[in-house]
């Protein structure tokens, strides 16, 4: 029976943002378990540390892609774009 391709999956092993930074945040929170052994604490940690450049590119091409779109021809020179989806109040 041949496996089906998830749609998390993007180009090869490349899982999707949102479940790379949910891994980011087990691993965050196995490393500060007191129990843990040191060796599997390094694993974890070098694991976290190549998500967290990986997410930080992928934040700095939406942050591009979004000034791109901001500053196109389409959009008016003289109307300030409305960015409350970004508002830190916006999200309470």
């Amino acid at each position: 029976m041949a496996k089906k391709a998830t749609p998390a999956k993007t180009g090869g092993n490349m899982k999707n943002f949102e479940e790379r930074l949910e891994r980011l945040e087990t691993l965050g929170e196995q490393i500060r378990k007191t129990d843990i052994p040191l060796d599997e604490a390094l694993k974890a940690f070098e694991e976290g540390i190549r998500l967290a450049q990986t997410l930080e590119n992928d934040l700095e091409k939406i942050e591009n892609r979004i000034e791109l779109l901001m500053n196109s021809a389409d959009a008016p020179a003289d109307e300030s774009p409305d960015l409350e989806l970004f508002d830190d109040d916006a999200r309470h």
